[in-house]
């Protein structure tokens, strides 16, 4: 994320249960309502839980906590999810049409504008971002998901493509704290 004033921060600590990833989503659904940013509320919330929900199924470890921050500046919404499993880093692959799992970082990586993992010295954090204000051909597909007649097609990412793992040398969320 660039160096920009928060202008909201939010942290919350969850037990690794499937209900914890529950009640990540809905707060960071209601407190992007709240602060104004209705539209970027569903596709946070959507990012919360799936990455809440990798946390949950590979990277925490009994009885200990994960963290969910999300980072609102002017520019960008940032949703952070760290975990103690820093030897289990995420990789997106392609999931067969039986398998009930494995599609979560294809969902980030077609939501979220950027994805990245940082490494920490205990675990790891998982990161992605919302630009607050979207290009508009891309916001255009988003909301309206067939084009006007006789018009081109909004510009994407090629069919079948996913984005790099990226690894960061950033210190942890904690810097974004205002």
């Amino acid at each position: 994320m660039a160096e920009a004033a928060v202008l909201h921060y939010d942290r919350l600590d969850c037990t690794p249960f499937p209900k914890s990833v529950t009640l990540a989503r809905r707060r960071a659904h209601r407190l992007l309502t709240d602060r104004g940013y209705p539209e970027l509320a569903p596709d946070t919330a959507l990012l919360v839980s799936e990455l809440g929900g990798n946390a949950v199924l590979h990277g925490c470890l009994r009885d200990r906590l994960f963290r969910v921050e999300l980072a609102l500046t002017e520019r960008v919404v940032r949703v952070s999810v760290s975990d103690l499993r820093g030897e289990l880093l995420p990789c997106p692959r392609q999931a067969t049409s039986d398998e009930m799992f494995g599609r979560g970082l294809l969902i980030v990586g077609a939501v979220s504008d950027r994805w990245g993992v940082t490494e920490l010295t205990v675990g790891k954090l998982v990161w992605c971002e919302l630009d607050v204000v979207r290009p508009v051909g891309r916001a255009t597909a988003q909301r309206n998901p067939r084009p006007a007649p006789g018009s081109a097609p909004p510009p994407g990412p090629a069919p079948g493509s996913t984005p790099a793992l990226t690894r960061t040398a950033q210190p942890p969320a904690a810097r974004w704290s205002a």
